[in-house]
C-alpha cells in the first residue's frame, strides 16, 4: 500500500500511498538514511541511518519512529531473514555486517568483510548473505549461521547495487563502472 523512499540529503522518509500517488507521511530519521527492509507483513520497516550507529524502526500503522541502538558505525543497508527474527546490516564505516536478534535488538554476531560493505542481498533460504563491498572492489558469501564469510571475489569498480536471482541461485551486481555482473553461486557452504 506504500512506497518509502529514505531522503539521504533531507535526512527523512517519504511514505506515498500507492493509490493516490501521495506523499502522505514525512518521517524524520536523522543524518542520512539509506537502506530499507519491510517485515512479511508490511506493518514494520527498518531504515539504515548511515550517519548514526543505529536503524530506524517505523511502525507502518501510525507512523511512530523506535529504535535498535548502538549497532556499529555508519549502518549502510539492511535485510530481513525470510523467518523475520533476524535483521542483517552493513557497517560501511567498520567494515562489517552485524546479526540483530530482532527479538531483544541486540547485536548476537559480527563478521568483517571487505572495505566499505555496502548494499547485500540474502537467499530465499535465508542460509546466505552478499555483500557488495565498495572500497575493496569484492563481493562476499557470508553464512547466516555463523556469521562465517566463506568467500570474497574480486568484482568490478566500485560494486555498488546487488541482487539475488530467487529462480537461478545467481546473484547480479552493478558497479559504479557500468557494468552489471551475474555470479553463478557454486560455493559449497557445507
Amino acid at each position: 500500500r506504500y512506497v518509502l523512499v529514505t531522503n539521504w540529503c533531507s535526512f527523512d522518509m517519504s511514505v506515498v500511498d500507492i493509490a493516490s500517488a501521495d506523499v502522505i507521511a514525512t518521517i524524520r530519521l536523522g543524518r542520512h538514511p539509506r537502506g530499507i527492509a519491510v517485515s512479511a507483513d508490511a506493518t514494520t520497516a527498518y531504515a539504515a541511518v548511515m550517519g548514526s550507529r543505529d536503524i530506524a524502526v517505523i511502525d507502518l500503522d501510525g507512523f511512530a519512529v523506535d529504535w535498535i541502538r548502538g549497532v556499529g558505525t555508519s549502518p549502510r543497508h539492511v535485510v530481513l531473514d525470510p523467518g523475520g527474527r533476524y535483521l542483517y546490516a552493513t557497517l560501511n564505516g567498520e567494515g562489517t555486517v552485524v546479526k540483530v536478534d530482532l527479538a531483544t535488538r541486540k547485536v548476537v554476531a559480527r563478521v568483517a568483510t571487505g572495505n566499505a560493505p555496502r548494499s547485500m542481498t540474502v537467499s530465499t533460504d535465508g542460509d546466505s548473505l552478499y555483500i557488495v563491498n565498495y572500497n575493496s572492489n569484492t563481493v562476499s558469501k557470508v553464512l547466516t549461521e555463523t556469521m562465517t564469510e566463506v568467500q570474497e571475489i574480486r568484482s568490478n569498480d566500485r560494486p555498488i547495487g546487488i541482487t539475488y536471482d530467487t529462480l537461478t541461485g545467481n546473484v547480479w551486481v552493478s558497479n559504479y563502472s557500468g557494468t552489471i555482473t551475474v555470479y553463478a553461486d557454486v560455493v559449497d557452504d557445507g
